[in-house]
């Protein structure tokens, strides 16, 4: 059985896209607590933490629809769709850490799955079948 086809691969981005929503919820209820992952200071004055907390919204519902998008390609069983939702998943992980980084800090909250997310796209891609 090539790689690409086996299970433990495709449960791995079914549950990479189900933490996705589960943080993408976590922003939206729970702003302040989701900033955290990126190190930043959440504002205290009323104004900025009201446009704080409508960033984390967006973020939020980014993160919901970015792992819906893995759910439902690997629902459906179309593998090369899952590959590069997970991909673009990690793509995503990849430079949310370099805007930490930039800032100093946090970068490792996103570039520790970043690699397994590009790991399982390639896997689910075909990209290490042997022939």
């Amino acid at each position: 059985m090539p790689i690409s086809q086996h299970p433990l691969v495709h449960y791995a981005a079914l549950a990479s896209g189900a933490i996705a929503v589960v943080f993408g919820f976590n922003a939206i209820f729970r702003p302040e607590h989701a900033m955290t992952f990126f190190e930043f200071d959440y504002p205290t004055a009323p104004a900025e933490k009201s446009v704080m907390d409508k960033i984390m919204y967006i973020y939020g519902t980014r993160d919901i629809l970015l792992g819906l998008s893995c759910i439902i390609a690997g629902v459906a069983g179309n593998r090369k769709t899952l590959g590069w939702s997970m991909l673009n998943f990690s793509a995503m992980a990849w430079v949310d850490g370099i805007i930490c980084y930039n800032n100093g800090h946090g970068h490792w909250n996103h570039w520790g799955y970043a690699p397994q997310a590009t790991l399982v796209g390639a896997l689910l891609l075909g990209w290490f079948d042997r022939n």
